[in-house]
């Protein structure tokens, strides 16, 4: 497929491959009209599970919502499905590795709030995401660097009736659809899941930022089935108090409060953000939207600086925009395009699909350094307040801030033959 002159939807102009998969590939895309730059995502219409016209209307039932990214266009062009999205920055699993694979605590709190907020979202119109994972949350970029985004639909289902809100009846013998990793202990039973399931998955995100890994990450196995089974039971014997060990009791608090839901039960979203945020609050951090890739980012720069002015030699981190490009990979839904990539790990969060290709260009997308970035935007009402508690605690208690120092993913939808779904790219 030539992508010289190709458009689709008459006005976006295809340009250079930033990501590939087993079933497509995702291109950097321009208005033609406008001159911005979008991400278009293609799929063979020759696909043996077509999926992309299934995410496109999951997106537009979400259109409208803080974090979901906007589809501008949907249609065929050619032998090809083709859906046109918002250009979004780098994901949070490749901040983690750009942050040497461990976040602080501050910013893990900061990401909860946003994160149960996203997922509450999702779930009052009616779906459930059924991937919670830290490759399938970005960042924004420009005037929304600060705003955490959900990307990968292709697995989400509805939980209820729009309208009535009538729920999905409780089965069984279900297989794993997600992420093993992060998937909850009832999807690894095999129940149908729920909004519960979703809730528990990002417990185990947010204890991967703060441990670094999960203990049951590595296990080796001779099959995939043998694999799950032994994530599984790791999970299973691993108590709550063991996983949640070094880390406030909060932690073990939204575990515990997640897997005690009953199938069908809505989850208390408000208690499980007022629980990080009083955590927040008592730990005297400020509401200011730096993260630990800002501030990492901004080390780098003056240890440039500092170099450079002591007479113009490398040194060390120097280059470390050009390393990142040879190091990372590529992030992509609408993803990082013009951005460089964190450092990856040799186990990346996600299988399926080749390894994502290197847009060597330079800064990083909506990451402003301390001091300079405007901590207002976006805020929502109880942000805003978040923020005024913090800054309450920090008048009382002093300065509050101080720079801190791939599982396996099943991709069949159960509406699929059962030979197996295409497998997400993005």
């Amino acid at each position: 497929m030539t992508t010289m002159d190709l458009r689709v939807g008459n006005k976006y102009r295809i340009g250079r491959k930033i990501g590939s998969g087993s079933f497509g590939d995702i291109y950097l895309g321009t208005n033609i009209i406008s001159g911005e730059e979008i991400a278009i995502k293609l799929e063979s219409v020759k696909a043996k599970h077509p999926q992309l016209e299934y995410e496109a209307r999951v997106y537009k039932s979400l259109a409208g919502g803080v974090g979901i990214p906007f589809v501008r266009w949907f249609g065929t062009e050619c032998d090809y499905n083709a859906m046109v999205l918002d250009l979004l920055g780098p994901s949070l699993e490749d901040l983690f590795n750009f942050c040497n694979r461990k976040f602080s605590l501050k910013t893990v709190l900061l990401l909860a709030d946003q994160l149960i907020s996203r997922i509450e979202y999702i779930h009052a119109k009616s779906f459930i995401h059924r991937d919670i994972k830290p490759d399938n949350f970005l960042m924004g970029i420009g005037k929304r660097g600060n705003q955490v985004n959900v990307i990968d639909f292709g697995l989400a289902k509805k939980y209820r009736d729009p309208k009535t809100h009538f729920h999905i009846p409780y089965r069984e013998n279900k297989n794993l659809t997600g992420t093993a990793r992060y998937a909850s202990i009832n999807t690894h039973l095999g129940v149908e899941q729920s909004r519960r399931d979703d809730m528990e998955s990002l417990g185990y995100v947010m204890l991967y930022f703060c441990r670094g890994s999960l203990p049951w990450q590595g296990l080796k196995a001779a099959t995939k089935k043998q694999k799950y089974d032994r994530i599984m039971e790791k999970k299973m014997t691993t108590p709550t108090e063991v996983l949640c060990r070094g880390f406030p009791n909060e932690f073990a608090i939204y575990l515990n409060y997640t897997r005690s839901l009953r199938f069908d039960d809505k989850p208390d979203y408000s208690y499980l953000r007022k629980i990080f945020r009083d955590l927040f609050v008592r730990e005297g951090f400020q509401y200011d939207y730096v993260f630990d890739w800002t501030v990492y980012k901004y080390q780098q720069k003056n240890a440039q600086a500092i170099a450079q002015a002591a007479g113009g030699q490398q040194g060390p981190g120097e280059d470390d925009d050009k390393d990142l490009n040879k190091r990372g990979t590529l992030r992509t839904n609408a993803a990082t395009a013009g951005h460089p990539t964190p450092q990856t790990s040799s186990k990346p969060g996600a299988v399926g699909g080749s390894r994502r290709k290197v847009v060597e260009r330079g800064g990083m997308a909506g990451v402003d350094t301390p001091g300079t970035m405007d901590t207002t935007r976006g805020l929502s009402g109880s942000d805003r307040m978040l923020r005024s508690a913090s800054k309450g605690a920090q008048a009382a208690n002093g300065p509050g801030f101080a720079p801190q120092t791939g599982g396996y993913r099943v991709n069949k939808r159960e509406d699929q033959p059962s030979g197996g779904g295409a497998q997400q790219w993005y």
